[in-house]
């Protein structure tokens, strides 16, 4: 092997360790399932994760900026994106993850529409989110999980080709909806209403009953409605499970169903998320990761 080469080699298993350090420090629901996966796939997720919580952080690290310097800052992560993936330089750049970006992209053969679509999400969440209806929920769903979903299968490798790939998406749109509940009145004190416009008027809640922590029968109404729905995508896209390659099955299990246990805990009491962002503790993830592993994978 040549130096170059050599060299080459050596920086992306530099950037590759840095990646896997922000996954096990700021994944805290996808690194209990990542790390069930073998290599290659493993170190390509910690890299996918990492290359979305960068976006997340270029957005938030200039919160109190113009809204035009923070869109900028995000146009230009998509230009060094473009640039990194031609083969160009990203020396103007000091995020360590490009060259094991790079590499990612390379071996697994991602669409560049993928990243695209990822940073439209970004820029999105930069203004006052209102949604009108589902459909355009399902929309902005798309551009921050979906496409997430679609990259992973495409690390993982699946069967059953455009019809799973649509399968992916959807379990993607069931994690976004569990986060939106999750997260709901932080959000709103942030400016962002996820929950449809046309959901709220139904069921008599305003966005400043959530964002102010008012609890209702009106609100648990709400909450219940939404709950299934989302309950629904997870059982619409069920097939996926048996789809995705045998070595990535526990991975894909452990992170479905620490998403559905927080949806499970919100089920039992809607008003949960006035109150602070439902989560899992340490040993619930755990003792689903366990039974993940007991799980009979061909």
């Amino acid at each position: 092997m040549t130096l170059a080469l050599t060299d080459v080699r050596r920086s992306v298993l530099d950037s590759q360790a840095f990646c896997r350090r922000v996954a096990r420090t700021q994944a805290r629901n996808f690194y209990y399932g990542l790390k069930l996966l073998p290599e290659p796939q493993r170190s390509a997720m910690f890299v996918l994760y990492a290359y979305m919580r960068r976006a997340d952080d270029l957005a938030d690290q200039t919160a109190d900026a113009q809204l035009s310097v923070r869109q900028a800052n995000l146009q230009r992560y998509r230009s060094l994106t473009h640039a990194v993936l031609r083969g160009e330089t990203w020396a103007d750049d000091d995020w360590p993850g490009w060259p094991a970006f790079a590499a990612m992209v390379r071996q697994f053969a991602l669409p560049v529409h993928l990243f695209d679509s990822m940073v439209d999400g970004q820029i999105h969440d930069l203004t006052p989110v209102r949604m009108e209806t589902f459909q355009q929920l399902c929309a902005y769903c798309y551009q921050v999980a979906g496409v997430v979903g679609l990259a992973s299968v495409h690390i993982w490798g699946f069967t059953g080709g455009r019809p799973m790939e649509q399968l992916a998406i959807e379990r993607g749109l069931a994690f976004q909806l569990t986060n939106i509940l999750r997260d709901l009145r932080e959000d709103a004190q942030l400016g962002r209403s996820y929950l449809p416009r046309e959901d709220l008027q139904r069921f008599g809640v305003s966005t400043a009953d959530i964002s102010e922590g008012r609890n209702s029968p009106a609100f648990h109404a709400l909450m219940q409605f939404q709950v299934r729905r989302a309950a629904e995508y997870y059982q619409r896209s069920a097939p996926l499970d048996a789809a995705v390659s045998a070595q990535s099955r526990r991975t894909l299990y452990a992170m479905t169903e620490i998403y559905r246990a927080i949806l499970l805990r919100i089920a039992r009491n809607p008003a949960q998320p006035l109150y602070g962002k439902v989560r899992l503790g340490h040993w619930a993830k755990t003792a689903i990761v366990v039974r993940a592993c007991l799980r009979e994978t061909k």
